[in-house]
This record gives structure tokens, C-alpha cells and sequence, in this order.
């Protein structure tokens, strides 16, 4: 017997509702199985990020090299990159062990706005990692940044897809959260077939939105490693992390931004 195992390179967050804590409970929690490689520590809750401190670049390539040289990893899920050496470090240790099914959550602001990557690993980002991607994930803010256009409207949001693909060849996750719709509908960009995937939702009103992002980009991570086919794991990451925002809505963490509810199959 084998689990489907995930690897997670991300940050670690203090509060336990993003970064790598966030992805362990969703890998968890669909059904696989997570390690680990911290790319930063940072000082963080509810109410926001206080400090960032990065771990050394070959400190997390021998995370990275520890885990993939012994457990392996079915699907790779990669968050918080804080620099243009942590990024051609990561790049270094994925090439080396040719891993696939990576799904890049290009994290760049927090949910409070801070900022989370140097001006310069944002190159490194594009011209280095998201050619190995599988499957990019970004909000509209990460989008624009990438794209350097701004998207105010749904309508704009299977075209943005599109354009980061890299003329077809890397799948996009590409969420709409930050508009202000009552009727949320991410886009999928599937690479292999050139189809694109409406996957609509309710909105739920509720500030437990904390993390949200690497929940979805986790879950769609461990959908891969179970086997599933690139539109039917971003489907199911996409109706899990729906459930999960709508099971946390009323529960209470901090005084800021509280956590989804990861385990609520359980609840």
C-alpha cells in the first residue's frame, strides 16, 4: 500500500490558517498524504503578516532533495517564494529529481497587503518556474501583477487564463474572488486540451477567507496525486475549498481574518 504523497514548498504562518500549515490540513484532509520544505517563518495572525524570515535557499533545496530522495512525492505544491535564490534553488531541486504535477500558487500579498516576494523574484517567477508548472493558480491581484494589466471584470477573467498559459502549455486556475460579484466563477484553462472550465460559486459572506488560497492550490495538488485528470482536480479542489469557506463561516479564530474550515467532513 502506498498514500498519495504531496510535497508542499511554502512559508510556515504562525496562526496556523495559510502557508504550510493550511496545506498539510488540506492534503489532509482530500486524502493524501504531506511533506514538507519551509521557505520562510513568518510572524503572523489573524490580523496580519509582522515579520518574514526566509530560510536560507539551501536549507530548503536539502528539505526539498530529503524528501523527494526518499518519500517521493505524486504532486508538488509550491507557495511562498520569497526571492530570485530561493526560486532558482527550488527550480535546481525539481529538475534534478523530474518531478511533475506541480501546481504553483504564485503568492505575492498576503490577505491583510503585505507584501510577500522581492521586486525581482517576480522575473525569476515567470521565466524560470512557471514554464515547470502544470497548473498556476492566481488571484486577480497576482494576476495583474504577471500580466501588468489590470482586470476589473468576470468577462476578463477566461482571456487573463489564457494569456499566462505560455501560449498553451501551462494549465490556469485563475480565481475571482476579488471581484465583487454575488455569483463567483473562477476559470479553468486546461493546457492539455485548450478548453476552458467555468466553475462558479455562491459567495459567502464571511471574513474566515484566511488562506484560501493555498487551501485551493493544496487540495488541487492532492486531486492530481489521487490520479484525477487536470479538469476534474480543479473541479474538486474548487467545490472543496467552496465547502470549507461555508463550513468556517461562523466560527470565530482572532480578531482579523479567520481560517476556512479544512476538516469539515469531520465536523
Amino acid at each position: 500500500m502506498t498514500y498519495p504523497t504531496v510535497l508542499t514548498i511554502a512559508g510556515s504562518d504562525s496562526g496556523g490558517g495559510a502557508g504550510i500549515q493550511a496545506d498539510i490540513k488540506a492534503i489532509s484532509a482530500t486524502g493524501g498524504y504531506a511533506a514538507s520544505a519551509i521557505t520562510a517563518i513568518t510572524v503572523q495572525n489573524t490580523l496580519g503578516v509582522e515579520e518574514v524570515f526566509p530560510i536560507p535557499p539551501k536549507v530548503i533545496a536539502s528539505q526539498i532533495d530529503a524528501v523527494l530522495s526518499d518519500i517521493g512525492a505524486c504532486a508538488i505544491k509550491i507557495g511562498m517564494l520569497h526571492s530570485a535564490q530561493v526560486i532558482e534553488a527550488v527550480c535546481d531541486m525539481l529538475q534534478k529529481h523530474h518531478v511533475k504535477n506541480i501546481v504553483l500558487d504564485p503568492v505575492m500579498v498576503s490577505t491583510s497587503g503585505h507584501r510577500l516576494i522581492e521586486e525581482s523574484a517576480v522575473c525569476s517567477l515567470q521565466e524560470l518556474l512557471i514554464p515547470m508548472a502544470s497548473i498556476i493558480t492566481p488571484n486577480i491581484p497576482e494576476a495583474e501583477i504577471l500580466l501588468g494589466q489590470r482586470i476589473t471584470t468576470c468577462s476578463q477573467l477566461p482571456q487573463a487564463a489564457e494569456a499566462l498559459s505560455l501560449g498553451g502549455k501551462v494549465s490556469v486556475l485563475m480565481k475571482a474572488g476579488h471581484l465583487d460579484d454575488e455569483n463567483l466563477i473562477d476559470y479553468f484553462y486546461n493546457a492539455q486540451t485548450h478548453t476552458i472550465t467555468p466553475l462558479p460559486s455562491l459567495r459567502i459572506n464571511t471574513q474566515n477567507t484566511h488562506g484560501t488560497g493555498c487551501t485551493l492550490s493544496s487540495a488541487l495538488a492532492s486531486y492530481l496525486a489521487q490520479g484525477l485528470d487536470l479538469t476534474s482536480a480543479a473541479k474538486a479542489a474548487k467545490s472543496y475549498i467552496s465547502k470549507a469557506i461555508a463550513a468556517g463561516a461562523k466560527y470565530q479564530i482572532g480578531h482579523g481574518h479567520g481560517p476556512v474550515c479544512h476538516f469539515f467532513e469531520k465536523n
